[in-house]
């Protein structure tokens, strides 16, 4: 099949995606592991949504955050996949103007907003190791309500002005997008207009964003660990390390997979395009496959929770 030409000389109201241009009969071959993922990733986040919702021992500050996080990692599966999917299956690659742009939002808020919750479920872990008597009085419901208001607020109105700026651009000669998402270089390569401000601002509220939240997280569980190894009582350091057990591996997946996806981009010119698409991809499906099934296995209360809703069910 012969792709579209890269050109147009009307302004343009809509983008195509061109998944894998380089290998697309990729795109077959990929769309059963992905579907899968995706199924994996809406159930199991749905599932540990229920067993929190309808078990009351569950009612408690830490797996309410453990709720947001799998609240957005539906949302970001949601906001990409569908879409992947569609372009593999029925070959529905084009996209509206403010589809994409509202997709490109939605991605630039999602991803530091997962951060900033890992963020606070370090402090969460940080108190209750730290200052075990005065946790109840610090993370309560209300310093939940509030933490996710800030979570949301942040990063939604720090990082509109990506979308905002891309849209901005004059986009009156390139249509075609060699990417199976609307990201934002993507995008803004193929305007006629200087980009460089829309670079420099994503470069540096992103960064700013998620370094902020890695460092913050990182002083937190030096501090964890410090007052681990400081207690004396039999056991105790084990039990608390394996309360940030599930927390740790998540924030793993959750940076691994970043850190991959920025140095294969840092070093584009010398990774395939293909393999960029691909691992964009799959950033937004792993980590919200794998993070409730960590957490579900390493997780007693959440065990029984889930045990207990089996029984009902049957």
């Amino acid at each position: 099949m012969t792709s579209p030409s890269n050109y147009t000389t009307a302004p343009v109201s809509e983008f195509l995606l061109i998944c894998f241009p380089n290998y697309q009969s990729w795109q077959h071959w990929l769309s059963l592991p992905l579907s899968l993922l995706f199924v994996l990733a809406m159930g199991a986040n749905a599932t540990l949504l229920i067993t929190i919702r309808l078990e009351a021992s569950l009612h408690e500050p830490m797996y309410y955050l453990l709720s947001l996080l799998s609240l957005l990692d539906m949302a970001l599966c949601l906001t990409v996949i569908p879409k992947v999917l569609a372009i593999f299956w029925f070959d529905l690659r084009s996209i509206s103007f403010s589809a994409c742009f509202l997709q490109m939002f939605m991605m630039n808020s999602f991803l530091p907003m997962e951060s900033c919750t890992f963020m606070v479920m370090a402090y969460d872990r940080y108190v209750a190791i730290c200052h075990p008597l005065r946790y109840p009085s610090i993370i309560s419901d209300q310093f939940v309500a509030k933490a996710s208001a800030f979570i949301i607020a942040r990063n939604a109105l720090l990082l509109s002005p990506v979308p905002i700026l891309s849209a901005r651009l004059r986009y009156c000669g390139k249509y075609v997008i060699e990417n199976c998402i609307c990201a934002n270089l993507s995008v803004s390569r193929l305007s006629c207009d200087n980009i460089t401000m829309n670079r420099i601002y994503q470069f540096v509220a992103g960064w700013t964003l998620l370094g902020s939240d890695f460092l913050l997280i990182f002083i937190s569980y030096i501090f964890i660990l410090r007052a681990v190894f400081q207690l004396k009582t039999e056991g105790a350091a084990v039990k608390a390390l394996s309360t940030c057990g599930s927390h740790f591996i998540l924030i793993l997946f959750f940076s691994t997979i970043l850190l991959v996806v920025v140095l294969t981009n840092v070093a584009r010119k010398k990774v395939p395009m293909d393999i960029l698409i691909l691992l964009n991809i799959l950033h937004h499906l792993i980590p919200p496959a794998l993070n409730p099934i960590v957490y579900g296995f390493q997780t007693k209360e959440l065990k029984r929770g889930f045990q207990k809703l089996l029984q009902r069910g049957f």
